[in-house]
Parts: structure tokens; C-alpha cells; sequence
């Protein structure tokens, strides 16, 4: 729950009026494809190539490499069957739709697959080591994989958990973010480097830390913006300086903050 409300608190939610209106140039785009524009149809599936790999990456819960594996040119097709088929009076969204004529299409091909599979069992891959104990590669990589991405969710669910006390030490409710998030991204982009500002200035989180307030009148003289601005967005502010300077690498990265 934490993890929904920092992505919201950040902007990463669409509003509804943004989606609806890419949804709706995507069904022009469509309706010129079908109409036969192969030029557009072309550089349509040349630019969704990206959302195909990772659908299939998905679907196959590992990386799909479109230069190597079967699994994504099996989805490219399907994602250019999805487009002839695709109909708004369907009532659905075309991604949705060619998502699941995709994953339709790889559910058909792995179960091929996987008749041949089946003549090569696991065990043909067991080695031994220096004390004849026996180790399958395959499965020693695929426990190291699952053990690292536990661990990368555990750690960055510890720092959101963190980064929640520290806010109440500002009586600042996590809950309350995603209301103080501005809904334009230009205006969260200002409050961002205002808040780098007030980061990387020690007196200012000094001033911040200990007295547990922003220091709004030494701010106004660093940063170009009104003194309401700066009360406006107080919350905000508070909780992009304390990402900027605490132990928070995950949520630096999310925030595409480099150190």
C-alpha cells in the first residue's frame, strides 16, 4: 500500500483526462492502419516494439533479448494480428486487446514448446562438485535470481517503511503526499530541485532536522519562487529534501536522483 501511495505522491498516475485522450489517438492511429496506411503500420509496430519485449518479458517471467528468443517475434506478430483485429466498439483499450491476443499466442507456442522440452529433463544438466555432491545449473541460477529480486523488494519496502516514521517525526501522514502532489509535472519537477536545493544547503537541513519546520524566509533567498509557493507545497518540499538526504537509495533511483 505504501509503495501505491509514494508512486502517487510522485505524479507516476495518469490522469484520467491524459489517458483518455491517448487512448483516443491511438484509435485514429489504428483506423489508419486498417484503412491501409503501411507506411504508419510500419513505424507503429517499429515504436512499440519496447512495450512488446516487455509484455512478453512479463508473460515469461524473464528477459526477452528481441534479437535472440522466439517468444518476442511470436508476440510481434500478434501485436500486428492485434491491430487488423482490433475494434473500439469492443469497448476495451487496443494495448489491453493486443496484450491479450500476445499472451494468447505465447501460451500456444510454449505449450509446443514444451511437448519438446519434455524429452530433455533437468536432471541431464546435474554436475558434481569437488565432493560429489550433485548441482543442477539451472537451478541454482534460477534460486539466485529469485533470491535477489526477494531481496530487492524487501529492501526497498524497509526504506518506504522508513521514510514513513521519519515523516511523522514532521506529523506529516503518508496519506497525505499523494493529496499535496502537484497534478502537473513541470510544477513537481520545480519542487524537486527545490528540494535538492534545500538538501544539499546543511545549514538549511540543519535548520529542518532539528527544528522540524521548513525554513521557508532562508529558502526564499536561494530559490526564485513566492514565499505562498513554498508554504503551498510545505509537505511536499519536506518530503523531497528527506529522500534527497537520507539513507533512501531505492527511492533516489525512482526519483531518477543520482548521488
Amino acid at each position: 500500500m505504501l509503495l501505491v501511495l509514494f508512486k502517487r505522491f510522485l505524479g507516476k498516475k495518469e490522469s484520467q483526462g491524459q489517458s483518455e485522450s491517448y487512448a483516443s489517438s491511438l484509435e485514429v492511429t489504428i483506423h489508419q492502419i486498417q484503412s491501409g496506411d503501411l507506411r504508419l503500420r510500419n513505424q507503429f509496430i517499429s515504436d512499440y516494439q519496447p512495450y512488446v519485449a516487455k509484455v512478453t518479458s512479463r508473460f515469461c517471467k524473464r528477459y526477452i533479448d528481441p534479437a535472440r528468443d522466439d517468444e518476442f517475434s511470436i508476440a510481434l506478430g500478434a501485436f500486428n494480428e492485434a491491430i487488423n483485429q482490433y475494434s473500439s466498439v469492443m469497448g476495451r483499450s487496443f494495448l489491453g486487446f493486443a496484450e491479450t491476443v500476445m499472451r494468447r499466442r505465447l501460451i500456444d507456442f510454449l505449450r509446443k514448446e514444451q511437448r519438446f522440452k519434455g524429452q530433455i529433463p533437468y536432471s541431464s544438466f546435474d554436475q558434481e562438485d569437488d565432493e560429489d555432491n550433485l548441482l543442477n545449473p539451472i537451478e541454482v541460477h534460477q534460486a539466485i535470481e529469485a533470491y535477489e529480486k526477494q531481496k530487492g523488494l524487501e529492501e526497498r519496502r524497509s526504506e518506504i517503511m522508513d521514510f514513513s516514521r521519519c515523516l511523522s517525526d514532521f506529523d506529516i501522514d503518508f496519506s497525505e503526499l499523494t493529496e499535496a502532489s502537484p497534478k502537473h509535472d513541470d510544477s513537481r519537477q520545480m519542487l524537486f530541485g527545490i528540494g535538492r536545493t534545500l538538501a544539499q544547503d546543511a545549514e538549511l537541513m540543519r535548520t529542518l532536522l532539528t527544528k522540524r519546520q521548513l525554513p521557508i524566509k532562508e529558502l526564499l533567498e536561494q530559490v526564485q519562487v513566492s514565499r505562498k509557493t513554498l508554504e503551498r507545497n510545505r509537505k511536499y518540499l519536506i518530503a523531497i529534501a528527506l529522500i534527497y538526504n537520507g539513507p533512501y537509495p531505492y527511492l533516489r533511483d525512482y526519483l531518477h536522483i543520482r548521488e
